[in-house]
């Protein structure tokens, strides 16, 4: 069965159920009878326009219903769907579409692009939906078997090219199914959802299990602690990233009263500090339930929905998934040491869109390499205590140091960089970086983050730059970001919260 079949078939029983509210919604919102006509009748409209099975259809827009109902579409359709950051600039936009090569683009500015367009359709996501709008008679949904692909999803790389990890509808449905058992949905349900609908968390998790049952969903066009405390009465279930849960704790209005319909408080993306978990539960009464996942694999733990949650713990491996700990020679290690995390199940990826060799150096024996340092105690309880990969989470979102130093080191006066994490209260970790200087050319700090914002998109700009003479090596030369991350551990304050 392919994923849009299950949506569908969810939707079909329960017609009148009402799928959207929120800002801009009306008084009614959306039904899931009218979310899937729309949808049809879209779907019919990308056929016209070229889309056929297997084809890419490549969004980057701001968060809004019409954008479900284009993804929903595109899986209606047979076609892939490919979501794209809003922040990323018109250099990185460059590189995704020529990799993608989708038949139709739905981009903020479709002219910026016009260059590499070679017959794909580029518009506005206002000119798409008028287009789409007008169809009169909706697609009968186009099978699709667990095998086949249906999402596309870039993650940094760590050699400054991004990789398009390919989902296919067993992937993404076999994750759905699983989180819609194990958190306990339920048609009564009534989602708050902040999170943007680029990735993994807001459009996979959040909205599949919403849809799969069907239920309620209180949509926010971003994040504001305001938004989502006066969205909470009447709500059961948020979900969020760490840096979410810090600012909802500086919101006098986040209180037991407030929260006590609530029954579910899903944090990701990126480690909860145990000290949040604390603060929450005291200001609440509520103990947040903390997951573990990765673009390749959706979720991949979870803490349970009844019984301990462990802060500093991701829980245990989903039904019918497997983890396993391996060294970096990929060896067993002994009980209770910490390895490189593997994994494999149905929700594991098939590899990356047109990278062979990338694919076949991150698998090994079947298994998924997810590149984080973990331990697995006796009862099977995941801790994730590191990252192998050179990766920093900022606000829940990845950023591949190499891919900046990159960008950084052709800049005028910089001689070489490191980039790497440190502390901060609010991002979890802020990127920031150690610049070698050819003193003569340097144009300044400003000039210097001002031409990194011209190439990357906003969330991989370091807050900082700390010029020094050398960066530290070890005798095989290699650059000591540990070091570097000590040194400017306290960068942000003791907690991470201001520049010291």
């Amino acid at each position: 069965m392919g994923l849009y079949d299950a949506l569908w078939r969810a939707a079909e029983q329960r017609p009148e159920q009402r799928a959207f509210s929120g800002p801009g919604l009306g008084a009614e919102g959306v039904s899931y009878g009218a979310l899937h006509a729309r949808a049809g009748r879209w779907a019919a409209g990308l056929q016209a326009l070229g889309v056929g099975p297997g084809d890419r259809v490549l969004v980057q827009a701001e968060k809004s219903v019409e954008v479900v109902v284009l993804y929903l579409a595109t899986l209606r359709a047979g076609a892939c769907y490919v979501p794209l950051n809003t922040a990323y600039t018109a250099t990185e936009m460059a590189y995704f579409f020529a990799d993608a090569a989708p038949t139709v683009a739905v981009l903020p500015a479709p002219e910026a692009l016009a260059a590499h367009a070679d017959g794909c359709r580029c518009l506005t996501l206002e000119a798409l939906a008028a287009q789409l709008d007008a169809e009169g008679e909706a697609l009968a949904p186009v099978p699709r078997s667990a095998e086949d692909l249906a999402a596309i999803l870039y993650t940094s790389g760590t050699t400054g090219r991004s990789k398009g990890a390919m989902l296919s509808h067993g992937n993404l449905l076999s994750n759905a199914q699983a989180l819609r058992s194990l958190w306990g949905w339920q048609a009564d349900d009534v989602l708050v959802h902040s999170l943007p609908i680029y990735h993994v968390h807001g459009l996979f998790v959040a909205l599949h299990c919403a849809m799969l049952e069907p239920s309620e969903v209180r949509f926010l066009p971003r994040f504001s602690p305001e938004a989502v405390l006066e969205a909470l009465p009447g709500a059961s279930v948020f979900m969020g990233v760490p840096t979410h849960y810090v600012r909802l704790l500086d919101a006098p209005g986040l209180t037991a009263e407030a929260s006590s319909g609530m029954r579910l408080w899903v944090s990701g993306s990126a480690p909860l500090r145990p000290e949040t978990h604390e603060a929450f539960e005291a200001r609440t009464g509520h103990k947040i339930l903390e997951r573990y996942g990765m673009s390749e694999a959706g979720m991949i733990t979870s803490n349970p929905l009844e019984g301990a949650r462990i802060p500093g713990t991701v829980g245990f491996v989903l039904p019918d998934g497997e983890v396993r700990l391996r060294s970096e020679e990929g060896e067993p290690v002994p009980e209770g040491a910490v390895g490189v995390l593997e994994i494999r199940g149905p929700n594991v990826f098939s590899g990356y869109w047109r990278q062979p060799e990338k694919t076949a150096e991150s698998f090994r024996e079947g298994w998924f390499i997810t590149g984080d340092m973990a331990q697995i105690d006796e009862t099977g309880r995941v801790s994730i205590v590191g990252r192998h990969k050179d990766l920093v989470i900022s606000g829940g979102l990845n950023v591949y140091p190499r891919e900046v130093e990159s960008v950084l080191d052709t800049l005028p006066g910089i001689e070489e960089s490191a980039v790497f994490g440190v502390p901060h209260r609010d991002f979890g970790e802020a990127v920031v970086a150690a610049v070698v200087l050819k003193e003569d050319a340097y144009p300044g700090e400003n000039a210097t983050l001002a031409a990194l914002r011209e190439a990357l998109a906003a969330f991989k700009v370091p807050k900082a730059l700390f010029p020094v003479t050398a960066l530290p090596r070890n005798t095989m030369g290699k650059v000591q970001k540990n070091q570097l991350r000590a040194d400017y551990a306290h960068t942000f304050g003791e907690a991470g919260g201001t520049r010291s």
